[in-house]
């Protein structure tokens, strides 16, 4: 009797081609991606002491069991009277086995990256493979997550994961997790409660029935719960906690809301008309929506984006209706996951197709308008004889003494030197306000200013915060009012240095 050949076993999924590996897989490819481009500003004397100076200092004072007092904000400033970000105390054990703000640009890298692995998750058991590929590409490469990855450090990189995973788990009804998930927004800063509110509505709306139709009064139970501890806690930290951690004893972030109309109140009534007005307004909203080529629209997800778009809308400060900085990162998961659960729903493959491939064509077309393409640009490679120039300066400065410097040399110097900028500012506690006259004296043992101003994006070319001939008058000063001696001038750079008395 023959036997029959046994069947070869069929080969082995390699690795790479396995779909639980696959969201990872774009998540360390993005992570790599962010690292770059963020690093690589660093080096080019891009980033600065306002914000990327600021959040060092508070992480490195955590990471020496201290307040986090940042001297670039203001004398004995508590960071915790600015903003209410204690989630950022969770960077500190990175930062005291690598004491350099490197370690919060590649931090923050990695989780603006980690915010694809469950929208990519979730598109792959509900649209496919080339779903979650499309969705990786359009989170990964989408403007707003873009902006904030190059621009310094903040604090709203903490919040991009908590919530995708968050978003992930309403899509799946499993609503104890999404709020578990949404909870520690309420640590990152203090809007944010406004946005776990939102996750709790959405749970109260959407959870009225389970599955088979039944009331589930437990989930509405959940969300109101959840709604409620939102709107309480960002009231609490605005109102009680800020104030009583800050400078000036109130929230100085509320005035913006609102000037133009005399009280918040008022500009909370005014907010609807004053939605679209002026047009950045409404531009903003609609590139908000394009990485999800408008779908997000049709998915009630949308509502948990509400809270940030109302606030930036009704602000007066002018930062916040464009698409610079890092003001939109919490959108694009929230964009994302929508059309993610509008192409999960759609029952037509061709509908499904053509949205996925418009979805590429719009991150095509929005790339070369934001940071991403500074990889392709020649200067973001070519190191300057004025960069040789700084870096030669700032390395004459010794380890652990106070110095004024020029808003981009302050990162350079904050993981070793107590650092302020120069001129001074914030002048006495007043964080908005530029005053051109009547600056203090100068304090510190070195000043180090460059007069030169790199092109570099979010900004325009020019001098912050003051103009560069009152810099120039305020450096002069220093020599001949404040016994400040040039220790060396090369390529616009100065230092200067005066014996502590």
């Amino acid at each position: 009797m023959r036997r029959e050949a046994a069947l070869p076993e069929p080969p082995a999924t390699p690795w790479y081609r396995r779909p639980a590996l696959v969201p990872w897989a774009w998540a360390a490819a993005l992570c790599l991606l962010y690292a770059t481009v963020a690093v690589r500003r660093h080096l080019l004397l891009r980033t600065t002491g306002y914000d990327l100076g600021i959040f060092e200092q508070a992480v490195r004072a955590y990471a020496e069991l201290r307040a986090p007092v940042a001297p670039l904000r203001g004398v004995d400033f508590n960071l915790l009277g600015d903003h209410f970000h204690p989630l950022l105390a969770t960077l500190a054990p990175l930062y005291r086995l690598w004491p350099s703000p490197l370690s919060l640009l590649v931090a923050q890298s990695a989780l603006l990256a980690l915010g694809a692995v469950p929208l990519v998750r979730w598109a792959q058991r509900d649209v496919g493979p080339r779903g979650a590929h499309v969705v990786a590409v359009g989170y990964g490469l989408s403007w707003g997550i873009a902006s904030a990855a190059a621009f310094d450090f903040h604090e709203v990189a903490l919040a991009v994961p908590l919530l995708s995973f968050s978003l992930e788990a309403l899509g799946r009804r499993r609503w104890r997790a999404a709020v578990a998930w949404a909870a520690p927004l309420l640590l990152v800063k203090e809007d944010l409660g406004l946005t776990l509110a939102a996750v709790g509505a959405y749970i109260a709306l959407k959870g009225r029935k389970d599955g088979e139709g039944r009331a589930d009064r437990r989930a509405r139970t959940l969300g109101l719960a959840t709604l409620a501890a939102g709107l309480l806690g960002s009231f609490l930290e605005i109102k009680v906690l800020i104030p009583a951690l800050g400078p000036t004893g109130g929230y100085a972030h509320g005035g913006q809301l609102a000037v133009a109309h005399g009280s918040l109140l008022g500009a909370l009534a005014h907010a609807p008309l004053d939605l679209f007005r002026p047009d950045i307004k409404a531009t903003t909203l609609v590139l908000v929506l394009a990485p999800s080529a408008l779908l997000a629209l049709r998915s009630p997800l949308i509502l948990i984006a509400l809270p940030t778009l109302a606030w930036r809308m009704a602000s007066e400060n002018g930062f916040h209706w464009g698409t610079a900085f890092h003001y939109s990162a919490i959108l694009m998961p929230v964009v994302l996951a929508g059309l993610v659960d509008v192409l999960g729903r759609e029952t037509n493959p061709r509908n499904v197709r053509a949205a996925l491939a418009t979805v590429l064509a719009v991150t095509a077309v929005l790339i070369p308008s934001f940071p991403l393409a500074q990889l392709a640009q020649r200067a973001t490679w070519h190191t300057t004889p004025h960069l040789e120039a700084a870096r030669a300066l700032l390395a004459r400065i010794p380890d652990g003494v106070t110095v004024a410097a020029s808003n981009r040399l302050a990162p350079q110097l904050t993981s070793r030197c107590t650092v302020v900028v120069f001129p001074t500012f914030p002048v006495e506690g007043r964080l908005y306000e530029q005053q051109h006259t009547g600056l203090p004296r100068p304090t510190a043992e070195w000043i180090v200013h460059d007069s030169q101003a790199p092109e570099s994006w979010p900004y325009r070319p020019g001098h912050w915060p003051y103009p560069p001939e009152q810099q120039q008058a305020e450096l002069k000063a220093a020599v001949e009012k404040y016994g400040y001696t040039v220790v060396a001038r090369r390529d616009g750079v100065t230092l200067l240095h005066r014996a502590p008395r």
